[in-house]
């Protein structure tokens, strides 16, 4: 997708490590996601163990942290994203609730503050849509309840997720381990 910006921009510039600068933009990308939920160890650390009596795991508040793997691509767009010089951030992340999750979560964990965002939504790569979307980005706030939409989803996910895996897991085992 920067790419495709790149070349619509016109932006005539080198590609660095995790971004491309010219003198009018700066263009970077999250390599889908950056930011994960917390596994529950990282809440307790006597929940890294299956077992039955801990379940189900439902934490009072979220944790979330960098995905190990794409680290340094965070660290280049935390440093982007916080530069003195960058005073408007436009969003282009996918158009939907996972796009705009993605970049919530980034936004959220660098800590991105008194910046202008604007949300970029298209619906294709096109040069004329991606035009539109820029000359049309709306503030990103406009944006609130599908990100809210997509935290819920993400969380209800998570709780699915982490707690049937345990579950089936812990119950398979103890089944296996009866027929030997």
């Amino acid at each position: 997708m920067a790419m495709e910006i790149a070349k619509v921009l016109k932006i005539d510039a080198t590609r660095k490590n995790g971004f491309i600068e010219s003198n009018e933009w700066i263009l970077t990308w999250c390599v889908g996601h950056l930011v994960t939920m917390s596994y529950p160890e990282k809440y307790d650390e006597n929940l890294k163990f299956w077992r039955l009596d801990t379940l189900p795991f439902m934490p009072k508040e979220y944790k979330y942290e960098v995905i190990s793997s794409v680290q340094s691509q965070f660290e280049v767009v935390k440093g982007l994203l916080t530069r003195d010089d960058v005073d408007t951030i436009y969003v282009c992340t996918d158009s939907g609730r996972e796009g705009e999750y993605i970049y919530r979560l980034v936004d959220a964990m660098v800590g991105v503050t008194g910046k202008e965002k604007k949300r970029v939504w298209i619906d294709s790569q096109t040069e004329e849509e991606v035009k539109r979307g820029i000359e049309n980005a709306k503030d990103l706030s406009e944006y609130d309840s599908l990100s809210d939409s997509a935290y819920l989803r993400a969380k209800e996910d998570y709780l699915i997720g982490i707690n049937f895996s345990r579950l089936l897991s812990i119950i398979f085992r103890k089944k296996n381990c009866k027929r030997t």
